[in-house]
C-alpha cells in the first residue's frame, strides 16, 4: 500500500506490454535479520524445477460472459461481484464445482500475461516461497475475510504487497504483510510506536486490511478500483476518475492520471491470483504447510523473550516468529495486559512459570536531536545516531553534524570511505 505520488509521464504502447518490474520493498537491518530467521523457522519445502513459460489459454482459466456489442466497463467482461456469487451459492445450497472460479474480476490480457511470466520464470523460486508462506497464514486470513464478507481471492493481494512477509518494509515506509503506511495503520486501529508495530502482526494487520478493503469497495463499487486505491490512495484514484470522467479502472489505466506502479498493480494481482489458484498448471507444488496457530498468555509486565525461553524451554526464535509486532523482543512496558502469543499446547506451562522470569528494563527511548532545522534520533545507549540516506557520504554527514570524518569513522569502526544507504552511523559517544 502506497501514498499518492507525482503523476507519471510514461506512456507505453498499448499493443506491447510494459517491462514488468518487481514491486520494491526493503528491510532495515533489524527486520532483515528477523525476516531471515522467520523464514528459516518455517517448514522447508522443495522448490519446483523446470519452470514452464506456457500461459494457459484464457478460456481454460476464466469464466467470461458472452459479449454483445462493445463494452466500456472493466467488470462487464467478468464474473459477477463476490457478493452476487456468494448469494447465488447460498440460494442453491452448494458450492461451485469449478475450483478455478474467480470471485473478483480477472482478465488475461498482455499485461497480465507479462506478470504471469515474471512470477513463473523471472522470480519463480521466490514466488514459490511466497505461496508457501501464504499457505502458512491462509486459514487465518480466510476466516477474517469471511467475517468481513470479502471475496476469498483478495487474499492474493498480500502476495503482490509483500509475499505475506510480516517483516517487509518498503522505501515508502509501509510495513508488514499488508504494507500499511503509519497514518493509515493508526486510522484502522493498529498500534505503531517504539515498542509495538502491529502492522507486522499477521492477525491485527489482516483485520485492518479487511476493514480498509471493505471501505474502499463501498467507496468505489468495484474491486479493481478498490485495489488501485489500496495501492495509490483513494484520493489519487478519485481525482483520476473525476478528471477523466471515467467509471472504471481500465479507463484511468489508459491515462497519465495514475502512476505506472498503480497501472501494473491490478494486473499483477490478477497474475498472482491466476497462478495461485492454478498452481498445477504452472508446475508449482502444493505442499502441506503447518498453519499459523498459537495460544495467548496475558503478560502484565515487560518480559524479554530470552527470559521467557529460559524459564519455559520454549524456543526464543519461536517466540520471535509468533510475535513479530514486538520490536524489542519484549512485551511493552506501558501495557498492563499484553496478549503474548505462545506455541499451541504451552499456555498453561507459560502461565505457571512466567513469574520466575525477571522484569525487563528497557534502555531510555531515543531523544530527538535538532540539527540544522531537522530532527534526528539518538542511539539509545551510545550517543546520537543517523540513518544513511541515498546520496550521503562521510564528508557530508561529518559536515552536517560538525564533526571530523576521522571521528565519524572511529565511532563506527569504519576503515574505508564507503557507506550504505539505510545503515546507521553513531555520531557521538
Amino acid at each position: 500500500m502506497q501514498v499518492d505520488q507525482a503523476l507519471t509521464t510514461e506512456a507505453a504502447p498499448q499493443d506491447v506490454p510494459s517491462p514488468v518490474q518487481e514491486p520494491e520493498y526493503i528491510l532495515d537491518e533489524e527486520d532483515r535479520t528477523a525476516a531471515a530467521e522467520s523464514e528459516a523457522a518455517e517448514a522447508p519445502a522443495s522448490v519446483a524445477s523446470e519452470p514452464s513459460t506456457e500461459v494457459p489459454p484464457a478460456e481454460a482459466l476464466l469464466q467470461l460472459k458472452p459479449l454483445s456489442g462493445t463494452t466500456a466497463r472493466f467488470a462487464d467482461l467478468l464474473t459477477p461481484p463476490a457478493e452476487v456469487i456468494q448469494e447465488a451459492n447460498a440460494e442453491q445450497g452448494q458450492e461451485s464445482e469449478n475450483a478455478s472460479e474467480y470471485n473478483v474480476p480477472i482478465v488475461l490480457d498482455p499485461s497480465v500475461q507479462g506478470h504471469i511470466r515474471f512470477f513463473n520464470v523471472s522470480i519463480r523460486n521466490r514466488f514459490e516461497q511466497w505461496l508457501i508462506r501464504l499457505s502458512h497464514y491462509r486459514p487465518l486470513v480466510d476466516s477474517i475475510f469471511t467475517e468481513f464478507q470479502l471475496p476469498s481471492d483478495l487474499i492474493y493481494l498480500s502476495l503482490v504487497e509483500s509475499g505475506f512477509n510480516p517483516h517487509a518494509y518498503s522505501r515508502a515506509r509501509a510495513a508488514g504483510p499488508w504494507q500499511f503506511m503509519k497514518g493509515t495503520a493508526k486510522v484502522y486501529g493498529l498500534r505503531v510506536d517504539s515498542y509495538v508495530d502491529e502492522r507486522r502482526d499477521p492477525v491485527k494487520s489482516t483485520v485492518a486490511a479487511a476493514r480498509y478493503l471493505r471501505d474502499l469497495y463501498d467507496l468505489f463499487g468495484t474491486w479493481p478500483l478498490a485495489m488501485a486505491a489500496y495501492n495509490a490512495g483513494e484520493g489519487k484514484v478519485m481525482r483520476a476518475l473525476h478528471t477523466a470522467q471515467a467509471e472504471s479502472f481500465s479507463d484511468i489505466a489508459k491515462t497519465r492520471l495514475i502512476r505506472r506502479e498503480t497501472k501494473e498493480y491490478v494486473p499483477r494481482f490478477m497474475a498472482a491470483t491466476i497462478i495461485a489458484k492454478n498452481p498445477d498448471r504452472y508446475g508449482f507444488p502444493q505442499n502441506d504447510v503447518r498453519p499459523h496457530q498459537f495460544e495467548e498468555v496475558v503478560v502484565r509486565r515487560p518480559i524479554h523473550f530470552k527470559a521467557i525461553a529460559n524459564v519455559t524451554g520454549i524456543s526464543y526464535q519461536e517466540l520471535k516468529v509468533l510475535n513479530p509486532e514486538l520490536r524489542r523482543d519484549a512485551t511493552p512496558p506501558d501495557d498492563p495486559e499484553y496478549h503474548l502469543k505462545v506455541p499451541v499446547g504451552t499456555r498453561e506451562k507459560v502461565e505457571q512459570l512466567l513469574e520466575r522470569a525477571p522484569t525487563h528494563k528497557f534502555p531510555p527511548l531515543p531523544m530527538p536531536v535538532q540539527v540544522k532545522g531537522r530532527h534526528f534520533k539518538s542511539e539509545t545507549d551510545s550517543g546520537h545516531w543517523y540513518r544513511v540516506r541515498v546520496g550521503d557520504s562521510l564528508e557530508k554527514i561529518a559536515k552536517r553534524f560538525n564533526i571530523s570524518v576521522k571521528t565519524l569513522k572511529s565511532n563506527n569502526n569504519l576503515t574505508g570511505p564507503t557507506i550504505k544507504a539505510g545503515s546507521r552511523l553513531v555520531i557521538a559517544n
